[in-house]
């Protein structure tokens, strides 16, 4: 679907925005704007990564939103983000993506008509800033799940399923940071020394606070990630030293009982009367002087 969301007669610059084109379409607009195949087999890339690019008479840029359904266990590039594609003209901007996205709207009711956006390098920085904004409520989300996976593996019994979870969330993390991290060309280039004003500093300010943030974000998940293995190696631990403190108690009563077991004839304690109680007496006292050596080590 082709919109004109501005044209020249109104506004200094034209932007149309084009949802899911089919080949025809695009065949047409290569035609009728004479953009270059290898910007448009860009585009057909469902998961190219961000980038800049300078050709012939425009600047072909592909940047990447974040999704706004993403699923527990998306751990992809795809499922995480929807692509973008822009082609700047000195008069001319062009949006292309897959999906509906409402920006174009809202840059036009809040940044055009205010006047704000009086050439095409201005509006393409109030794209980028939308796009860049898109990343503020997942990490919000993201912390809210750090936050809640450390109370679990705390205050809470360990579930078989918390690592999957603690899997997922960091790969979800790490991907959305490596997103941020190769947009950083873009962002550089539309806040250059030559083109800098106000509006683009805005656009790299809310970038730089984002990168930090999914920085913070993934530096916590792998503390979590190692916190949780530390915390599966001390409960291991413990397992074991409660079996090896049981161990000790009947190591000695099982050499007892293998001693008197051994069924030879010539055995005088076997005849004796007091045999049974005397070697029950010893067994108590054994595991009583066990007991005692354990408490005075601090081991139990």
């Amino acid at each position: 679907m082709i919109q004109s969301i501005t044209d020249r007669s109104e506004h200094p610059f034209e932007w149309i925005d084009i949802v899911d084109p089919d080949q025809q379409e695009l065949d047409e607009l290569t035609r009728k704007y004479n953009l270059h195949s290898s910007s448009i087999n860009d585009w057909l890339q469902v998961d190219h990564l961000p980038k800049y690019e300078n050709v012939h008479n425009y600047i072909f840029i592909i940047f990447r939103l974040h999704a706004d359904n993403v699923s527990d266990e998306a751990d992809t590039v795809t499922e995480l983000t929807d692509k973008v594609a822009i082609f700047m003209f000195d008069e001319l901007v062009i949006t292309l993506h897959k999906k509906e996205w409402l920006a174009p709207q809202h840059i036009k009711e809040n940044q055009i008509k205010e006047h704000t956006c009086e050439n095409t390098h201005q509006l393409v920085n109030e794209i980028i800033k939308s796009c860049i904004a898109t990343y503020e409520a997942p990490s919000s989300k993201l912390t809210s799940d750090i936050e809640f996976y450390e109370e679990n593996m705390f205050l809470k019994n360990r579930k078989p399923s918390l690592l999957k979870g603690l899997y997922y969330l960091r790969r979800q993390v790490e991907v959305t940071r490596r997103v941020l991290m190769l947009s950083h060309d873009i962002v550089d280039k539309i806040d250059s020394s030559e083109l800098s004003n106000t509006y683009t500093r805005d656009t790299r300010d809310l970038y730089v606070k984002l990168h930090n943030i999914y920085d913070t974000l993934f530096e916590n998940m792998n503390q979590l990630v190692m916190i949780y293995f530390s915390i599966s190696s001390q409960r291991t631990n413990d397992i074991v030293r409660v079996l090896t403190v049981f161990s000790v108690f009947f190591m000695p009563l099982t050499f007892i009982v293998g001693i008197y077991g051994m069924n030879f004839e010539h055995m005088p304690e076997l005849k004796w009367r007091l045999g049974y109680p005397g070697v029950m007496i010893l067994m108590g006292a054994i595991t009583v002087g066990i007991y005692i050596w354990f408490k005075r080590r601090g081991w139990l």
